[in-house]
């Protein structure tokens, strides 16, 4: 429905940090939820973190929580999530996804999704 494209990745060492960005390239960004999953090579795509609409609540996988924050600047249209102490683990390649449907947003439904930017963490 919208267009997100991702940056921001690339090759870092263990217990760096990095700043993804995802780009909303449409109208009402603010009225969306926003979501961020990673996908590494024979894994499952696995969510990360979501952001409510405007200014809402955010919701954290475990195996994230406490060094990743997802955060939205409306203004700017733009979707963010900062890493901190990465890990091996991390490698993976990242990606937004968008709904502006309630929901959709309760049972994981996410209809707009990113091309993706890789994330590379070395030991």
């Amino acid at each position: 429905q919208v267009r997100l494209v991702e940056s921001g990745g690339g090759l870092v060492q263990a217990g760096d940090s990095l700043r993804l960005s995802c780009s909303f390239l449409g109208p009402t960004f603010s009225l969306y939820a926003m979501a961020w999953f990673r996908q590494a090579p024979g894994n499952e795509r696995q969510f990360l973190a979501t952001i409510a609409p405007g200014s809402g609540g955010t919701n954290y996988a475990a195996a994230v929580k406490g060094r990743f924050t997802i955060s939205r600047d409306n203004a700017k249209n733009t979707l963010y999530l900062q890493m901190n102490s990465l890990k091996p683990e991390d490698t993976a390649v990242y990606y937004c996804a968008a709904t502006d449907s309630l929901q959709d947003f309760l049972t994981s439904k996410w209809n707009s999704w990113g091309q993706g930017t890789q994330v590379t963490v070395s030991s």
